[in-house]
């Protein structure tokens, strides 16, 4: 569960297509894509929920994430779960077992998607076409659907909310083809803080007598 929640995740949060595009839906991401690529560092506050294929609520989390370059770092308290990656190695730590699995990155893994990339999604495997503007949190926002060309993924479509007037996600929602469904609201973001390098590699002295299992 834990496996498909993170996936959904970094789905949200990924060669240039070669088919027709839909030209407004274009001129917002890559305005979105523009925006996102001149901040230095980003960290944004989010709610996570899942629902099931019935439609009702059944998990709400909250989080923050990080992100400098290729490194990120990814907090989810009520799910036990830390995810440092200083673009090179990734470390999955859990709470409850005390435990923290490294991983090479493969930026060819859907596992191993940034974060970062939920803002350049559609440059990679995916049609776009614009739907129309809705109201998130009091906010104009340009709804996107992004469909993946390669019919073998987990998921069937992402739909971007993004701010009319900031060019920045307020919303993402990914539809599973288990039925499930995935929205990632963005609460709070902020740009061009200072993070260390450090900040996004796992320090093992910090975490007494934990187990790590490296699988590189």
């Amino acid at each position: 569960m834990k496996r498909a929640i993170l996936f959904s995740i970094l789905i949200l949060v990924g060669s240039s297509l070669m088919a027709q595009q839909d030209a407004k839906a274009k001129e917002v991401l890559d305005k979105l894509s523009q925006t996102t690529k001149s901040y230095k560092t980003i960290q944004i506050d989010f709610a996570f929920t899942l629902e099931n294929k019935t439609g009702s609520v059944t998990e709400t989390n909250e989080g923050w994430v990080a992100l400098k370059g290729k490194s990120y770092r990814l907090h989810m308290p009520a799910m036990g779960m830390d995810v440092f990656s200083n673009g090179t190695a990734t470390w999955s730590y859990l709470t409850e077992s005390n435990e923290v699995n490294i991983s090479e990155n493969d930026p060819d893994s859907e596992a191993a998607l940034n974060p970062a990339n939920l803002f350049t999604i559609y440059e990679k495997g995916f049609n776009f076409t614009y739907i129309g503007e809705e109201s998130v949190a009091g906010k104009t926002a340009v709804v996107i659907d992004l469909v993946p060309t390669d019919k073998k993924k987990e998921f069937t479509k992402v739909k971007l909310y993004v701010d009319k007037v900031k060019s920045q996600i307020l919303k993402a929602k990914t539809f599973n083809k288990d039925g499930n469904a995935y929205t990632l609201t963005l609460k709070n973001m902020k740009t061009d803080q200072v993070l260390n390098d450090d900040f996004f590699k796992f320090d093992a002295a910090k975490f007494p007598k934990v187990t790590i299992n490296d699988m590189r």
